[in-house]
C-alpha cells in the first residue's frame, strides 16, 4: 500500500520492453534471407490478438450480468455501453486488413513456407469469444474432419466446455427475453391484434403486386411466391408449435417466449422502458453482422493472397472461410426479426395502463 501513489514510468507501465520485443521474424531465424513483410504479419495479428483479449474483457462482464434470475435493469446501460465497445473494437479489426492487404501475395510467399503448420484456426481467444457468444458445436463448420478444440491444450478445451456448461451470452440473452415483464398483458392479446395488422398487411402488398401494371404476368406470379414465403415466419409467431417445429430443425435458435419477447420490443421500441432493451438487441445484431464481415473479408484477403492454395493449417483456405462467414452467424433470430415488421401506423395501440408501465410515469398526464 506505501507504493500505492508512486511514480511509473511510461515505458514501464506498457512493458514496452516485453511488447516491442515480442516480434520475432522465422524467416530471420531459419534463412539466410529475412522478409521484409513479414514483421507486418506479426504485428499484425498481435494486434488481433490484443483486441481479442479486450473483446473477452467486455463480454465476460456482459454474460456475468446476465447470469442471474433477475437482472438488475440499472446493468442494462452498462451492458449497451460493454457491447458497443466490442462493435468499435470489430470495425477496427476489420480495417485492419486493409493494412495487411498492403502485403502483397508474392510479398507473403517469402516467407510463408515457413509458417507451416501454425494457423490462425490455432487462436484460442477466438475460439473462446465463439463461444463465449453462443456459436453452438452443431451450427461450426468443421475443417480436416476434427474437433476444432484439438487445436488447444487440456487446460484449454476444459475452459471452452465450461463457458457452455456455465452459460453462453446467447443462452443468457435468451432467457432475459423470456423473463421480460411486459410480456403479461393480462387481458390485452397482443398476437391477436397483431395477426389482424399482418393480415392487413399482406392484403395490401398482394393487392399492390396485381394490380400494378407495371409486371407482366409471370413477374407477378413471382412475386407473389415470394411474398407467400413470408407467412412461414409469421406462423411461427402466431403458432407456438410450429415455432417448435422449426427450432427442433434447426431453422430457428430462440426459444418462442423469446422470440415474441423481441418482436415486442422492436415493435414498441418507441416506449421509453424500451429504448435500452431494442439497443441491446440492435448491438447483438451489429456485433454478429460485424464477425460475419470480418469472416468475408478475411475469406477475401486470404483469397488474394493464395488463390485456391490449401491454408497453413490444412484447411480448403478461402472455401473454408467463405462458408464460416455464411454460416456461423450466432443471433439469426435477431436478424428475422425485421421479417415480422408491421408499420408504426398498424401497431395496435396499447392501453394505458400497460403504456404508463412502459412510459415514464411522471411525464404522463395520466398519472
Amino acid at each position: 500500500m506505501e507504493n500505492k501513489y508512486a511514480t511509473v514510468h511510461y515505458h514501464n507501465y506498457l512493458q514496452l520492453e516485453s511488447l516491442l520485443g515480442a516480434q520475432r521474424l522465422r524467416s530471420e531465424e531459419v534463412s539466410a534471407t529475412p522478409a521484409h513483410d513479414e514483421m507486418l504479419f506479426i504485428i499484425t495479428h498481435q494486434i488481433y490478438e490484443l483486441w481479442f483479449k479486450q473483446i473477452l474483457h467486455e463480454l465476460e462482464d456482459v454474460v456475468e450480468r446476465f447470469g442471474s434470475d433477475v437482472v438488475d435493469e440499472r446493468s442494462i446501460g452498462v451492458v449497451v455501453s460493454r457491447l458497443n465497445r466490442i462493435g468499435e473494437i470489430q470495425q477496427l479489426l476489420i480495417q485492419q486488413i486493409h493494412i495487411l492487404e498492403t502485403m502483397t501475395a508474392l510479398d507473403f510467399l517469402d516467407f510463408r513456407n515457413y509458417l507451416f503448420p501454425a494457423s490462425g484456426f490455432q487462436s484460442f481467444q477466438f475460439r473462446k469469444i465463439e463461444v463465449l457468444l453462443g456459436l453452438s458445436d452443431d451450427q461450426r463448420i468443421t475443417y480436416n474432419q476434427k474437433d476444432y478444440k484439438k487445436e488447444f491444450s487440456l487446460a484449454q478445451q476444459q475452459e471452452l466446455n465450461e463457458i457452455r456448461s456455465t452459460g453462453t451470452l446467447f443462452e443468457r440473452i435468451e432467457g432475459w427475453l423470456e423473463r421480460t415483464p411486459f410480456l403479461q398483458f393480462g387481458d390485452f392479446q397482443f398476437l391477436e391484434h397483431y395477426k389482424e395488422a399482418v393480415d392487413r398487411m399482406m392484403q395490401r402488398e398482394e393487392e399492390a403486386i396485381r394490380d400494378t401494371p407495371l409486371l407482366g404476368e409471370a413477374a407477378k406470379q413471382i412475386r407473389l411466391q415470394i411474398l407467400r414465403k413470408t407467412d412461414t415466419y409469421f406462423q411461427s409467431i402466431f403458432d407456438p408449435a410450429y415455432h417448435q417445429e422449426m427450432r427442433e430443425a434447426g431453422t430457428v435458435r430462440l426459444s418462442y417466449k423469446a422470440m415474441v419477447a423481441a418482436l415486442l420490443i422492436h415493435l414498441y421500441r418507441d416506449e421509453p422502458i424500451l429504448h435500452l432493451p431494442f439497443a441491446l438487441l440492435n448491438l447483438l445484431t451489429s456485433i454478429d453482422e460485424n464477425l460475419a464481415t470480418w469472416r468475408y473479408r478475411h475469406a477475401q484477403m486470404v483469397l488474394r493472397m493464395l488463390g485456391r492454395k490449401m491454408g497453413t493449417g490444412g484447411s480448403s483456405g478461402h472455401d473454408y472461410l467463405q462458408r464460416t462467414a455464411a454460416q456461423h452467424h450466432i443471433f439469426g433470430d435477431l436478424f428475422q426479426v425485421s421479417t415480422l415488421l408491421i408499420p408504426r401506423s398498424e401497431l395496435p395501440p396499447l392501453p394505458n395502463a400497460i403504456q404508463k408501465e412502459l412510459g415514464f410515469y411522471f411525464s404522463r398526464e395520466d398519472r
